[in-house]
């Protein structure tokens, strides 16, 4: 069975707590259980996280490149701050999807160059949870693409 890794940064946990609702209504755990689910759907093992550290999201993207197939990523504010971030994800060998819940184009300008893009195979911006399902999917496809490539 295929096995992907979806990583989420800092104050993800928060989701569905913000009281602006830019991340949406659904709590983490909710998000949680609905990848769970649907990467079940797709037929691939998956690894959720989230951490607030960024030394841990690389140490989890190190461990990603003997572990896992694929790799879906929200950095989160990491996203505009972090070069050994984006170094670790440089390292990875398959495919790999940056995720956002909100349009980062239509944020602050700061929000608007994600280091992660420059690793990513695709970008998924401001569809909320759904994204994350869309990543999922797609995700899903381009492993099983590798399978036929190999």
């Amino acid at each position: 069975m295929k096995s992907v890794m979806f990583l989420n940064g800092p104050n993800a946990n928060l989701y569905g707590l913000d009281p602006s609702g830019t991340y949406g209504t659904d709590s983490f755990p909710q998000i949680e259980a609905a990848c769970t689910a649907r990467a079940e759907e797709l037929g691939v093992r998956l690894e959720f996280r989230q951490s607030n550290h960024e030394g841990v999201l690389i140490d989890w993207v190190q461990e990603a490149r003997q572990s896992c197939d694929g790799l879906l990523i929200n950095a989160a504010g990491f996203s505009y701050t972090s070069i050994a971030l984006l170094d670790a994800l440089l390292a990875f060998d398959g495919p790999i999807i940056e995720c956002h819940m909100s349009n980062i184009w239509k944020r602050e300008p700061f929000r608007h160059q994600s280091f992660m893009s420059k690793a990513a195979t695709g970008v998924i911006a401001g569809l909320g949870v759904k994204g994350y399902l869309l990543g999922l999917s797609a995700m899903a496809e381009l492993i099983a693409a590798d399978d036929t490539t190999d």
